[in-house]
């Protein structure tokens, strides 16, 4: 019995498939008039990812278990999930200290989440992920203070003339975010011009297009162009690497066949 679990659980095709179900599952589990037995077998699957993660600390030990990083995910994300079962287990609404764990039912999602181990290349993609944030968080950082000050400069200037937007340093803030996504940013700019002088609506018109084309467009364009390029770097180097060698063993062939040694004269027939 225990080698038929070893070997059923320690099958990263049959986990998948209890994953992608698992997520079919929790996609359906709010929708209205499921039936009761839809969240029994949501529990049932916790009790099989489980049963999958004693299986793999009994095989690899939990040293071995725990060097793994993806086993460290799955660790946390079962435990959470077996924490969430009390909501079902315990009667919350006469318990009020155990309503906090509702939002552990939240927690299940992360289950569907385990399926990205299974991608293709997913830790090349993590680390391409950890160097451009380690490349990009300066600049990442700069922008936002200069958002800030945006938020605060258009708040003094605009917020008699149009205070949904930018009545406090907030709403400029929440404001500035939506014009940096372009989004209907022409109408925020056309609803102050109408309610202002003449000069001040060309003014305003001037002053938008000056703040979504530099602060907006070559700011995230320029961030964007960091992230990206530090992404890629590692394949471009490993590339560039490949080659240099394929190049340094070309020049090595070339030489030997140039070599004199190589050269040997032709026997003349007599």
């Amino acid at each position: 019995m225990k080698d038929a679990l070893r070997k059923l659980f320690l099958d990263e095709h049959f986990v998948l498939i209890l994953i992608f179900l698992n997520s079919v599952l929790i996609f359906i589990q709010d929708f209205d008039n499921i039936p009761v037995f839809v969240s029994y077998l949501d529990q049932l699957f916790t009790a099989l990812f489980t049963i999958e993660m004693v299986v793999k600390i009994d095989y690899y030990g939990f040293p071995g278990y725990w060097k793994n990083n993806w086993n460290k995910f799955d660790f946390i994300v079962v435990v959470t999930a077996l924490l969430s079962l009390l909501v079902d287990l315990v009667d919350i609404h006469h318990t009020l200290p155990l309503q906090y764990i509702l939002i552990l039912r939240v927690f299940r999602l992360f289950k569907s989440f385990r399926i990205f181990r299974f991608m293709p290349d997913i830790d090349s993609i993590i680390k391409g992920l950890q160097r451009a944030v380690k490349a990009s968080y300066v600049i990442t950082f700069a922008f936002l203070v200069l958002l800030v000050i945006l938020s605060v400069l258009t708040c003094s200037i605009f917020k008699n003339l149009a205070p949904e937007y930018f009545g406090t340093p907030l709403e400029s803030l929440y404001s500035m975010f939506r014009l940096f996504s372009a989004d209907s940013w022409y109408e925020v700019s056309d609803l102050i011009a109408s309610r202002s002088t003449p000069a001040m609506a060309v003014f305003t018109k001037i002053y938008f297009i000056l703040l979504l084309f530099f602060a907006s467009i070559l700011g995230v364009s320029l961030i964007n162009s960091i992230f990206v390029d530090a992404m890629v770097s590692n394949s471009s180097d490993r590339v560039e690497e490949k080659v240099n060698i394929l190049h340094d063993k070309v020049d090595s062939l070339l030489k030997q066949s140039n070599s004199p040694d190589n050269h040997t004269p032709r026997e003349k027939n007599h």
